[in-house]
């Protein structure tokens, strides 16, 4: 037997990465690429949950900025993330959609009866990704926002109050330089 193979193989080199964790040691695994394609696919992961919107028939806008700093800004009149606490994390919904690996409302739950499809890899994948990510959602006029700094939440969840949108998200995000070898 040689030597390589005689080397201890136990639990002790089995590694649990949990949370976003393994999206930012891996991004490969979640987005193929960390070039320019790789931040494509984030631009389309936020970009797909607006056009869900549209063809369930509650958004007739999306927008998509590509900001002078480098971060990317994607808007809808949609019904806005939902903003209220979730049964099973205890964390706002928006909190939960944008931390927690396969959380959403297109796994049969009533969410959507149509989307654009079940193949992307998520708005928490986005997070992990991005150095920084805001996130604003306007629910029956009322404004909200929450803040992320590589995929953790900065602070909580903030009323800010009335805006003269009824509905909608906005998502800005900064994708890490660190992790993606071009940015926007």
């Amino acid at each position: 037997m040689s030597k390589q193979t005689e080397q201890a193989y136990d639990a002790s080199q089995i590694q649990v990465l949990e949370g976003l964790e393994p999206v930012r040691k891996r991004p490969g695994m979640y987005i193929g690429s960390t070039g320019y394609d790789g931040v494509h696919h984030l631009i389309k992961e936020i970009a797909d949950n607006c056009i869900d919107e549209a063809i369930a028939g509650h958004a007739s806008r999306v927008d998509v900025v590509l900001l002078a700093d480098g971060g990317v800004m994607i808007t809808d009149d949609g019904r806005g993330i939902p903003v209220d606490k979730h049964a099973k994390t205890g964390k706002s919904t928006l909190e939960t959609v944008l931390t927690v690996l396969h959380a959403g409302g297109k796994f049969g739950g009533g969410g959507y009866k149509v989307s654009s499809g079940l193949h992307g890899v998520g708005s928490s994948v986005v997070n992990a990704l991005s150095t920084k990510l805001i996130a604003e959602v306007v629910k029956s006029g009322e404004l909200y926002r929450l803040e992320f700094k590589t995929g953790v939440p900065v602070g909580a969840l903030k009323k800010l109050g009335k805006t003269d949108r009824k509905q909608g998200t906005s998502i800005t995000f900064y994708p890490d330089p660190t992790i993606f070898k071009e940015t926007v």
